[in-house]
């Protein structure tokens, strides 16, 4: 296929604003599937993007219309998955950007669309859901057209549901967005822009051809990684795989050759010939940096070896995130994990149940912070556990976001005032219209990473919407707040909080662990300490079984004897008994303020 007859685009919007919707509409427009084969969210093949409507994973599909070949890259829409949208702007020359005619321009469409002009691409905004009862289609209209400075006639209006607009959509992008660069006849360069492992074919690496050509026989290499092999499968996503004799410039397509090692292919690498490689890779893309940390454990112990081959897979799947082995005194062998978000840590742990077949234990999650030593010595902590003592260190620094809250007007206060509870320092103020404002904080990461965008969206009626950035780490008056179970510090219940919240924390968290620990045969002694202080302390009383019971008539000396016994065995008991953990006692701590 020649270059000038191919578009490649992605679709980008806040969550909920329709993203699946149009593709399924533009895949049905341009006869890439029939009306017997459709089905919502053709291009969001796992179960849970399915059952919670939003998409996960960016998926490729080639369109072919008229006498040209449209390449879409579908992309998520929530903050946490900014990643993925990132990577397949990377392999596409232009974007359709969705806005909802019901809700507007919210945080997210605003950072998705600085994604595409940071790259200079071609945004076609479009207005969607414009046949809601509630739809404001003229107000939206302009409303876009004076955030990207362009006319009102360029700003299209449609309904995926309906099909209204698709035909003008499917014009715009053939008419707007430019054909790829590149020279047929250079050395190959593609990027790998996603992969994922299949039990029979291995690794399958899915590229965005750059220059060059890559047909069925050939042996290829990845410029990073370093590793060799022939390619074995060639092909194309309509939207199922089809295989091909060859990919060109501009093409968008997978490829596969017995790669066995997941550690073989890295996202962002650049695939090249053997026998005439590139003189010099693609630009690829920046390595991300997990803002939220937790711990992963196998309930059962005998599947920490099938826990540390899927965290591998899923890695392939999603580079986004990282792992490393640890050891904990109460949960025995696990995994710390970083990501960029809560929903992408639900996301994760979610798919390595269902995929996988693990039954895992999840601590609460944690942010980096910086620990200066007496001496100088820098120290970024991920597990609040390996915190040092107090008298190796001088201070500690948290990392800090600038976060924009998207908002109605009638929430200001509420929002303002949870706001000012995390520890938020108060920046600006600005009105988009007379309905809806933009707050700006500078905010402590670990106040928002617990259950800061809930909050927002409860109280905002689910309008509300939160964008952020980091902005560095910045010194506070932090304490490590430890959980004791009958004097054994738990270190996976231990988290690092601001000093003056930590004894409200600690006395909270308390009194709900004692609602979801079990009781047992010996009494549990719950305490919160800093140090060797102790600032709160709950029990639960054990389980008494009857001794008594078989005690009918005689000395009172004979039931005492046996109350007596029953003491003893107890005490001992205590000493060698452990505490069950259930789940619930770490999600307690994300719903502590409560």
């Amino acid at each position: 296929m020649e270059p000038q007859k191919i578009r490649n685009f992605s679709i980008i919007a806040h969550i909920d604003h329709g993203k699946s919707t149009m593709a399924d509409r533009l895949l049905l427009q341009t006869g890439t599937i029939s009306q017997r084969d459709f089905r919502d969210q053709i291009l969001d093949d796992m179960d849970l993007e399915r059952e919670r409507g939003i998409t996960i994973k960016a998926r490729a599909v080639r369109m072919p219309y008229k006498d040209y070949i449209l390449n879409l890259i579908d992309t998520p829409g929530h903050i946490d998955f900014t990643y993925e949208v990132s990577k397949s702007l990377a392999a596409c020359e232009g974007v359709l950007l969705l806005v909802d005619a019901s809700q507007g321009i919210q945080a997210q469409t605003v950072t998705n669309v600085y994604l595409a002009m940071e790259r200079s691409m071609v945004i076609i905004p479009i207005v969607s859901k414009i046949d809601l009862p509630t739809a404001e289609t003229d107000k939206v209209r302009t409303e876009l057209a004076d955030f990207l400075g362009v006319e009102e006639s360029e700003v299209l209006l449609a309904s995926a549901k309906s099909g209204q607009g698709a035909v003008e959509i499917l014009e715009a992008i053939l008419e707007r967005i430019p054909a790829p660069k590149g020279k047929v006849d250079a050395p190959l360069k593609a990027l790998v822009f996603d992969s994922v492992f299949d039990s029979y074919q291995g690794v399958i690496a899915y590229i965005r051809v750059v220059d060059g050509a890559i047909r069925k026989g050939d042996q290829f290499m990845f410029m990073q990684k370093g590793g060799r092999f022939e390619l074995e499968n060639l092909g194309v996503l309509i939207p199922k795989p089809v295989s091909i004799e060859s990919l060109s410039v501009g093409e968008v397509g997978f490829i596969s050759g017995a790669i066995k090692d997941i550690s073989d292919v890295k996202i962002g690498d650049t695939v090249t010939l053997q026998n005439a490689p590139a003189a010099e890779p693609l630009e690829g893309y920046q390595d991300i940096k997990p803002m939220v940390f937790c711990g992963l454990y196998p309930i059962q112990a005998a599947d920490f070896a099938a826990l540390r081959d899927a965290l591998g897979k899923l890695r392939l799947n999603d580079s986004s995130f990282t792992y490393e082995p640890e050891t904990s005194a109460s949960l025995g062998f696990g995994f710390r994990c970083g990501f960029l978000g809560l929903l992408h840590m639900d996301i994760a742990k979610e798919r390595l149940e269902r995929e996988f077949g693990l039954e895992l234990l999840i601590t609460a999650p944690n942010v980096v912070y910086k620990v200066i030593g007496v001496k100088g010595q820098v120290t970024f902590l991920e597990n609040p556990s390996h915190l040092p003592t107090p008298n190796e260190i001088d201070h500690i620094e948290e990392p800090y976001i600038r976060a924009h809250v998207m908002v109605p007007a009638t929430a200001l206060g509420p929002v303002m005032q949870l706001c000012q509870d995390r520890r938020g320092i108060y920046k600006s103020t600005g009105y988009l219209d007379t309905q809806r404002v933009v707050l700006t904080y500078e905010m402590p990461f670990g106040e928002v990473v617990m259950d800061f965008y809930d909050k927002i969206k409860s109280m905002t009626s689910g309008y509300g919407s939160l964008n952020y950035d980091f902005i560095g780490h910045r010194e506070s008056d932090l304490v490590k707040l430890d959980i004791l179970l009958n004097n054994n510090p738990v270190d996976a219940l231990s988290s690092i909080v601001a000093r003056d919240k930590a004894y409200a924390r600690g006395k909270i968290l308390a009194e709900k662990l004692k609602e979801v620990i079990h009781r047992q045969l010996f009494e549990v002694v719950i305490q919160a300490a800093i140090g060797s202080k102790v600032i709160a302390r709950e029990s639960i009383s054990a389980l008494r079984k009857n001794v008594t019971e078989k005690c009918y008539g005689g000395d009172i000396s004979r039931k005492r004897k046996l109350l007596e016994r029953q003491k003893e065995g107890k005490k001992r008991m205590k000493q060698i008994g452990t505490v069950e953990i259930p789940q619930e006692a770490f999600i307690t701590i994300l719903r502590v303020d409560e």
